[in-house]
């Protein structure tokens, strides 16, 4: 990666910030996108002068424009890797929740990408888009997420074919449980939406709620770390032959394994999954944990 560009969005925690710092290690000129001056800063003690942040929320055109002047008419690498995860009943999460998780999750991975394949295609570089095993298989209350994701799944597909006439390669980098700041942003969403939630969504949906959200905490808790992710970037951004797709840890091969069972059968595993975790040590002590949740019927 010596003397090679990349920019990277998400950058100021989890698997964006380990890409960013791990690039700049090895020799590459590293953008970093942030939303915050502090984490700007804390990545420029972290990483020293192959590291430059830029001040990047993908939702505002003009910060990605901002991004593209800065990156200058040559990228070797694109790392979409900014993303939110809303979770919620689809009966009742409100409609700007859905636009609000593709607004990043979606649309703002388009942005980045059609202003930088310009200088993308004067490198002959390469796209990378973050997705995850929920781009696979979608479980209960995570609809806004995976939707996101299986969205992201048809762009890289399209993407890739479209860019090859250039040498340009797209690769989708696929984690399962990743131990990263997301797991704890995702359990904050959650007491919001549980606390905001109409009457009849808890009605209706707290028990199962609550079931899904100590699945959730287990699997966040059991989490592996961002190198293995950072590993398969690498991989992507340098390896002569780079793979199309790239799977992180055990929730993403269950989860490739599992679209090619018929609908019903995967749905009574996931459910027996979600029993089995619930059921576990970690899963008691995590419904304990939520049982401020709990509402009269």
């Amino acid at each position: 990666m010596q003397g090679k560009s990349v920019l990277v969005t998400g950058a100021s925690t989890g698997i964006g910030r380990a890409c960013a710092l791990d690039l700049a290690a090895r020799g590459a000129r590293v953008f970093a996108g942030v939303r915050r001056e502090a984490d700007a800063h804390d990545l420029r003690a972290a990483a020293g002068p192959n590291l430059e942040p830029l001040l990047l929320d993908v939702t505002r055109p003009e910060q990605v424009e901002a991004a593209a002047r800065a990156v200058g008419p040559r990228l070797w690498g694109l790392v979409n890797n900014a993303g939110v995860n809303i979770s919620g009943p689809s009966e009742f999460l409100p409609i700007d929740q859905y636009r609000r998780q593709f607004e990043v999750n979606f649309f703002g991975q388009i942005a980045v990408t059609q202003v930088l394949l310009p200088a993308i295609r004067e490198a002959r570089g390469r796209v990378l888009f973050v997705g995850s095993a929920a781009g696979w298989i979608a479980t209960p209350f995570q609809g806004p997420y995976s939707a996101s994701k299986f969205a992201l799944e048809a762009l890289a597909d399209s993407l890739r074919m479209e860019l090859a006439p250039w040498g340009i390669h797209v690769a989708l980098i696929k984690p399962g449980s990743i131990a990263t700041p997301i797991w704890e942003r995702a359990r904050s969403q959650a007491v919001d939406a549980m606390a905001g939630a109409p009457p009849e969504a808890l009605r209706f949906y707290e028990g199962a709620m609550r079931r899904m959200g100590a699945a959730a905490l287990v699997i966040g808790g059991r989490g592996i770390a961002p190198d293995r992710v950072v590993a398969a970037v690498r991989h992507a951004l340098t390896a002569p032959r780079p793979r199309t797709r790239y799977l992180v840890g055990r929730e993403a091969l269950l989860a490739r394994i599992g679209r090619f069972l018929p609908d019903r059968l995967r749905d009574a595993f996931i459910a027996r999954e979600l029993d089995r975790l619930v059921a576990s040590p970690a899963g008691q002590a995590a419904s304990a944990e939520l049982d401020h949740f709990r509402v009269d019927s």
